[in-house]
């Protein structure tokens, strides 16, 4: 981990162009002084903004309170509600501005006003409440990327639930794992999903996932998408619409404490149980609220569309609540960037006069393959600002994606943070300098360090342990259901016990702009989607044909890490067609129990896994077989090298 060294040299600086310059709302001079500000007074610098840009029913008087450190919690004495902030906010003067455009995946387009948003979070509010839903409650979402997603999440932070969105690309089985430790109430979803023009059935998924425990689910509402039929079982299922007929177009929100839950996300860890990451109201919402603000300089006339599903966190802070509270008029999009053609994205960001974009590096890429004369083909002139998040983006995308798609004209945003942090940690404002493939800094009130393996700050160049020393507002306050779980993850330095351990390596370069060099754990970066590989290893053994598996990343050129399998069997190893057989039959097992996101690239046969005496499993050597590189590491402590030959043939 320390000494780490990039072996990327990049000298190129962009500085903003001045039309940016004179819109932006924060100024190079403005930026400066809420950096002083917030190192000066770092509880005050948050209490103020969280005073001035939320509306509170009791306002707090209480900024931080560390009495129980690492367990932090922000303006602990005060209530609000969020869905309140998000909508009701704006309907004294922009009731009529369009909140959602959507583009389902066939091109049809339906619009939201803020009005209209309103009584449809309300109206499904009542629908929750008449379902037996209250405050506290959990509730599980798994649906396509259409409105009654946000609708669906706004509602219960209405009514003050606690909801967890469960991406529609998992299987039954890990749809089941959540549910059951979340021990939620109620699921929402729809018949079916169109992606990438297939209809993908999401309710059947539910049923499945249900079939077998989750005893805690006493109704599941579906909302028909599609004409498809639909199998619906009798006093457990109900039709969204038949649900809400009749329900009242108002419902009053229910204050809640800042610190009281407002959603769970789970997101894959390296111990194979999916982390619930719980996330509060009041200061999940500030940051939320402020980096759509910073970040994105949000106004009345932007268009902003961040392509990211609502499964992610990426969808909860920058589509369904951050861009809503500061009044933002948002695209939600149901399809893929390749469908029909890959001009999609172009499509709709002329279609709608997309002002923000804001996607990952993987679809960047892809779209790279396919030249300049596509996106060319669309008016992108709207487009002000560029955003990428989810993984480090490399220079050579960056460049593509600010001369072609950005005319030169429009500043990358290059975000970093993390379903932990809620919100942007590392990263630009439309007026700073950049540098492609840097992050640049951390936003004021962000105290970010680089350590190494004793717990020494490293200088400039040193590449290490990213950290964060403070707490901020919107950070993950525990593992739902397991606590432990929450400190020995976020909080393991013994030296430093109250600092964040982000678990990526960086450096900073002479300028103290951050360069992202990875994961030093085992999450796998798959086309954005961050997945344990615990949880891959436990889909390939419960293959009745493997006794053992150990799943590594390497890099891809378009989803930034592919998944690489080391499988050892309980039966004697195939040859020939046999062996190619079983690698499609384990590729596809592991994407019926996970989902295809999860699907090995490359899968591997072995009599055993290359293991030291003590039995743990040497990674760093399957990596570099992953990667074709030469092994030079030490092999001394391995119980058996010859393993090692057998994966190194394909």
């Amino acid at each position: 981990m320390s000494n780490i060294e990039s072996i990327l040299t990049e000298t190129r600086l962009f500085e903003a162009p001045e039309p940016i310059k004179k819109r932006a709302a924060i100024n190079e001079d403005t930026l400066e002084q809420m950096r002083a500000k917030a190192s000066k007074d770092h509880v005050g610098f948050w209490s103020d903004l969280a005073k001035e840009k939320l509306i509170w029913t009791k306002p707090f008087t209480v900024g931080l309170d560390e009495s129980n450190a690492p367990h932090y919690q922000w303006f602990t004495d005060g209530e609000l509600n969020v869905s309140y902030n998000c909508i009701d906010r704006h309907l004294d003067d922009k009731a009529d501005k369009t909140a959602i455009i959507f583009e389902g995946d066939t091109g049809d387009v339906e619009r939201y006003t803020y009005k209209e948003l309103h009584d449809q979070v309300c109206r499904f509010a009542n629908t929750l409440t008449a379902q037996g839903v209250s405050k506290g409650d959990r509730v599980v979402i798994y649906m396509p990327m259409i409105p009654q997603a946000v609708i669906a999440m706004q509602a219960c932070a209405r009514i003050g639930a606690i909801h967890s969105v469960v991406f529609g690309g998992f299987s039954a089985e890990a749809l089941r794992d959540r549910i059951e430790n979340a021990g939620a109430k109620l699921v929402i979803t729809s018949n079916t999903s169109k992606r990438g023009g297939k209809t993908i059935p999401l309710k059947s998924a539910v049923d499945a996932a249900l079939e077998k425990g989750c005893d805690s689910v006493k109704r599941v509402i579906v909302y028909k998408r599609t004409a498809d039929e639909v199998a619906m079982q009798s006093g457990r299922d109900i039709d969204w619409l038949e649900a809400e007929a009749g329900m009242s177009n108002y419902h009053e929100p229910v204050p809640v404490n800042a610190e009281d839950p407002l959603f769970l996300l789970y997101t894959s860890g390296s111990t194979g149980t999916p982390k619930g990451v719980q996330h509060s109201s009041g200061g999940y919402l500030l940051n939320a609220h402020l980096t759509n603000e910073w970040m994105f300089d949000l106004k009345d006339d932007d268009v902003f569309w961040c392509t990211a599903d609502v499964g992610w966190i990426t969808g909860h802070t920058y589509v369904a609540y951050g861009p809503l509270s500061v009044g933002a008029t948002i695209v939600m999009f149901e399809g893929v960037p390749t469908y029909p053609d890959a001009g999609r994205f172009w499509q709709v960001c002329q279609d709608h006069a997309v002002t923000v974009f804001y996607t990952a590096p993987t679809a960047i890429r892809a779209l790279m393959k396919f030249g300049a004369d596509l996106p060319n083909q669309y008016d992108l002139s709207k487009l002000r600002l560029l955003g990428t998040v989810g993984e480090p983006i490399n220079p050579e995308a960056w460049m593509w994606y600010h001369d072609v798609i950005g005319r030169g004209e429009c500043p990358i945003i290059d975000t970093w943070w993390q379903t932990e942090t809620g919100a942007h940690m590392i990263a630009p404002f439309p007026v700073t300098a950049l540098k492609p493939g840097s992050c640049t800094q951390p936003l004021p009130g962000i105290d970010a360090a680089i350590l190494d393996e004793e717990g020494n700050e490293l200088g400039r160049g040193e590449g290490g342990l990213l950290v964060i020393k403070k707490p901020w507002p919107s950070m993950i306050r525990t593992v739902w259901n397991d606590d432990d779980r929450y400190k020995s993850t976020y909080f393991p330095l013994a030296h430093q016990p109250n600092y964040y351990v982000v678990g990526d390596s960086a450096y900073q370069d002479k300028d103290g702009y951050f360069w992202i060099l990875g994961r030093i754990d085992d999450v796998l970066n798959v086309s954005g989607h961050r997945l344990g590989t615990m949880e891959i290893e436990s889909a390939l053994v419960s293959h009745p044909q493997v006794a053992e598996a150990a799943v590594v990343g390497r890099p891809h050129d378009v989803k930034g890490e592919a998944v690489a399998a080391f499988v050892v069997l309980n039966i004697d190893l195939p040859k020939g067609d046999a062996r190619s057989a079983l690698i499609a039959e384990l590729r596809e097992h592991v994407s019926k129990e996970i989902g295809p996101i999860a699907k090995p690239d490359d899968i591997r046969f072995g009599t055993n896994l290359p293991k030291t005496r003590s039995g743990k499993i040497m990674r760093r050597l399957l990596r570099s077989i992953a990667k074709g590189e030469e092994i030079t590491q030490d092999t001394s402590t391995l119980e058996d090298s010859t393993i090692l030959d057998q994966f190194q043939q394909k």
